[in-house]
């Protein structure tokens, strides 16, 4: 059974409050938290916007204009109204001096109880690493489009351009082992910040090439309902709905991340009102674009819409300007695999050193000429780094 693993260090040292200093440390003993609105923001945006933005046309015109654009509509007030709810599970009792749940499966520990908690941790981690294959593959797919793009600039359609994705795939996962140094989720805030500008501007370049493609079309593509059953049989039909309403229910999935980000928030105010302010900010951005996003790509190839206008080739033109919104979903898909794996990485991390203590106390000290030493810990090579704050940390006074 999963247990709740992330107890703080200090609950059980004899007047420990009177021992940690504010300025570093918050009421419960860990460091300070520093996240406000807009790096809350950040975390979510990067969470909830994957590369999956550029085949949101394809998911509309499995179900036309009219049902693709009120599904979408659905699932964002759907994903706003849920995430409130789970947003005031963070603390027990008081939402302002209430115990803090740390992490979702915190809250499952102390709302439900029992099983609850076994079969929700696995629902969650297994999502969570599947969340992290998918973005590996998402990456190297985006990066091979890269590679074809300008293979068929250089041979001019010539060369079919056949490779391997696997380089790529590797390429990916020794970034994230550099990646995969910084501690823990408070400390890339910076990474999900880039990570988000990163996935505006994909997304505003496969939005920009689709205006530009109905402006050379010079009328609207696509029909009210969608594929239509002739084109394709009725099976596929029905299985194109259902995969459409797959895509996007699952481009707005961020609730096993939730609580992790509130974690990361400062109070006061409350982190309640912070999450709440942060996900509506959130999801009315992400809505916003991946209306204009799906709307813009379904108007420039109607029911023909490739599955990802940049990685399918949607668009050929200008090669140049393909490669930068490929791009930019790599560097978006680096920093949201941290956000989606680094509760992963805390929960081996904490299991593991219950059962072998000293693999978790095996840290070295590198010497960086000019900056502090570099306190090296063997899991953060798996990767896994170091999740919570220990006894010796220099701060406590």
């Amino acid at each position: 059974m999963v247990e709740n693993t992330f107890q703080t260090n200090f609950s059980h040292r004899e007047g420990a409050d009177s021992l940690i200093d504010s300025k570093y440390y918050d009421d419960d003993g860990r460091p300070k938290r520093t996240g406000g609105v807009w790096i809350t923001s950040s975390h979510i945006i990067t969470a909830v916007i994957g590369s999956g933005v550029v085949s949101l046309a394809w998911s509309i015109a499995q179900m036309g204009w009219v049902a693709g654009i009120v599904v979408m509509l659905f699932f964002s007030v759907v994903t706003w109204y849920t995430s409130a709810f789970l947003a005031d599970c963070y603390r027990t009792g008081d939402p302002i001096t209430g115990p803090r749940n740390y992490t979702f499966m915190d809250a499952v520990s102390s709302i439900l109880g029992g099983w609850n908690v076994t079969w929700c941790g696995i629902a969650q981690y297994s999502n969570l690493f599947g969340t992290a294959i998918g973005y590996t593959i998402g990456a190297s797919i985006s990066m091979m489009a890269i590679r074809r793009s300008n293979c068929f600039h250089d041979s001019k359609g010539a060369d079919p351009c056949h490779m391997s994705a696997n380089p790529y795939i590797i390429s990916f996962g020794i970034v994230q082992i550099f990646c995969s140094q910084i501690p823990n989720i408070h400390e890339i805030w910076w990474l999900s910040i880039v990570a988000a500008i990163m996935s505006y501007t994909y997304s505003t370049i496969a939005l920009g090439l689709g205006i530009a493609k109905v402006a050379e079309n010079r009328t609207f593509k696509g029909t009210l309902t969608g594929v239509r059953i002739g084109d394709v049989t009725k099976d596929q039909k029905i299985w194109g709905i259902f995969q459409g309403l797959g895509n996007i229910a699952f481009a707005y999935s961020f609730s096993m991340i939730l609580i992790e980000i509130q974690d990361t928030i400062k109070s006061p105010p409350s982190e309640v009102q912070t999450i709440k302010k942060a996900t509506k900010i959130s999801i009315l951005a992400t809505t916003f674009f991946y209306l204009l996003c799906g709307c813009s790509g379904y108007a420039a190839f109607g029911d023909t819409v490739p599955g990802n206008v940049l990685t399918g080739l949607g668009f050929t033109n200008p090669y140049w300007l393909i490669d930068i919104g490929n791009a930019a979903i790599v560097i978006h898909l680096v920093g949201g695999y941290q956000v989606f794996v680094q509760p992963l990485f805390a929960y081996v991390e904490k299991e593991v050193s219950k059962k072998w203590p000293e693999v978790d106390n095996r840290t070295f000290k590198i010497s960086i000429p000019g900056l502090s030493p570099y306190n090296l810990n063997l899991f953060s090579l798996l990767p896994c780094g170091d999740v919570y704050p220990t006894d010796e940390d220099p701060k406590m006074e």
